[in-house]
């Protein structure tokens, strides 16, 4: 099943390309540099984290699509990508071990960045298909004040995750700046939802939108994934960790 990416016409879809494509851009280097088996390997580990990157960008933007209009082909295609991200870390899982014992300090060190990257990214498809689950089978069209609000904060996962690919292939804090900003207004979303459903006399309409509180913490859980993403950002461009430095991250 091919994913589904953005269509050409809209400015957010125009920057969702070929995952394929991107990923043997990444895997290009100069024929001196590829000469090294060692270098080759870590090459090619570091380009499934670029592909990791887009699949799972590519998940939430059709969780978007499928909370906006409830497409079938939205669905199928955030199944997809819970899949094609399984199989990444398996295979990363697999391969790193002893791609690590084979290369420089420097380029062991982005190998665990691209562990670190990859365990949070696959749970990123877990939890883009765990969000499209709660909804799939419901029989009644979503209120419209939730629709909105679950929509907006896909719509800014989106572009977190988009700033996360370009922060990893340009090694640029500049990019994790941006997610670290984004994230307060995710749970900010989240917690309005919550807040509404909560307030909202106990009728049996409201037992059936427990399903949209759970789609809607998935969505904050992911935008969690995404901050550790951006902190490990830090560490791989920067050579130190600034995940317990919680003053400076806020003020970033």
């Amino acid at each position: 099943m091919t994913r589904k990416r953005p269509s050409p016409p809209v400015r957010a879809k125009r920057r969702s390309t070929s995952t394929r494509s991107r990923a043997a851009e990444a895997r290009t280097r100069p024929a001196e540099t590829r000469n090294n088996n060692e270098d080759l390997s870590g090459d090619e580990l570091t380009a499934l984290v670029v592909r990791g990157c887009l699949i799972a960008r590519d998940s939430v933007f059709n969780v978007r699509d499928f909370l906006a209009d409830g497409s079938r082909l939205a669905f199928l295609a955030i199944k997809d990508c819970e899949k094609e991200l399984d199989q990444i870390e398996r295979k990363i899982d697999e391969q790193l071990p002893e791609a690590i014992t084979r290369v420089t300090e420097a380029k062991a060190r982005e190998l665990l960045a691209c562990l670190k990257f990859i365990t949070d990214l696959e749970r990123i498809g877990d939890l883009s298909y765990n969000s499209v689950i709660q909804l799939q089978s419901r029989r009644e069209k979503l209120p419209p004040a939730d629709s909105r609000q679950l929509v907006e904060m896909a719509s800014l996962l989106y572009e977190m995750l988009e700033q996360i690919h370009q922060g990893f292939l340009k090694r640029d804090v500049s990019h994790a700046q941006m997610v670290l900003k984004s994230d307060p207004e995710v749970d900010r979303l989240c917690h309005s939802l919550f807040q509404r459903h909560l307030a909202e006399p106990n009728i049996p309409s409201g037992q059936q939108n427990f399903d949209v509180l759970l789609a809607a913490q998935a969505l904050e859980r992911i935008g969690d994934h995404a901050k550790n993403l951006a902190e490990e950002l830090y560490s791989l461009a920067e050579g130190r960790s600034l995940r317990h430095n919680a003053r400076k991250l806020s003020s970033a």
